[in-house]
């Protein structure tokens, strides 16, 4: 089934009267911050790593403020920042400049690693990238297309036996004993896991950065602005 003409207008109409009312729901908040939900988009690594300590320092802050929150890509976040289905994102910049209307916040650069089981003996960690099975970081994403092309410069062609997205699933096989990565240094919770290591790459080494984004003109955003605070505070 599909809408007619008139209907697709009312269903755009009716999402942004939709958007309207949530704001003004934000507006009316006795508190000094909006009222809530904060719709908040993390990426994998993100959800793991950066925010569940900023989490915790939220609900002692702010108990009656909810979020809700959404895993994706950087690139699906990004859209639904920009379409306002969510009020912010914690992501990785993209490789163009972001549009004016958008607040950028960076909070974390992640140089590329070597990620190798922690048995092996890495002397080079490129001719390590060469000799043993690799597993390579999607190239359709930021820090993958980086890696690929730092991999090229120096001549290395791996000998690649899986490719996918996912730097927590590329971490399981590195540990299992598949191959060795080049990813993002990214952030962890807790201690270092014992069966892996991460080798430090031959410089220039690529960097990606990971911060919050959000819409300036956003009810929200200063609920994007109070937690991207807490973000960045030391643990």
């Amino acid at each position: 089934m599909q809408p007619t003409v008139a209907g697709n207008r009312i269903l755009a109409r009716a999402r942004t009267l939709l958007r309207d009312v949530r704001d003004l729901r934000s507006e009316a908040s006795d508190n000094a911050l909006p009222a809530g939900p904060l719709r908040l988009g993390a990426t994998p690594t993100a959800l793991m790593g950066m925010l569940p300590p900023a989490l915790v320092r939220w609900r002692q802050m702010h108990e009656d403020i909810e979020v809700y929150i959404e895993p994706g890509t950087s690139t699906a976040l990004m859209a639904k920042v920009l379409a306002g289905e969510l009020d912010a994102a914690l992501l990785v910049h993209p490789t163009f400049a972001l549009p004016k209307t958008c607040h950028w916040v960076p909070l974390r650069r992640e140089p590329l690693i070597l990620l190798a089981p922690a048995q092996l003996r890495v002397r080079d960690p490129l001719a390590t990238a060469a000799r043993e099975p690799f597993i390579r970081y999607d190239r359709g994403v930021v820090a993958g297309k980086l890696a690929d092309e730092y991999l090229r410069r120096h001549g290395v062609r791996p000998r690649v036996q899986f490719e996918l997205d996912g730097i927590e699933h590329i971490a399981k096989l590195v540990a299992e004993g598949l191959g060795v990565s080049v990813l993002p240094d990214w952030a962890t919770v807790g201690a270092p896991q014992a069966d892996l290591k991460r080798w430090p790459l031959p410089a220039p080494c690529p960097v990606r950065t990971v911060g919050m984004l959000w819409l300036r003109g956003s009810a929200r955003a200063p609920l994007a602005d109070a937690l991207v605070q807490l973000v960045s505070a030391p643990r």
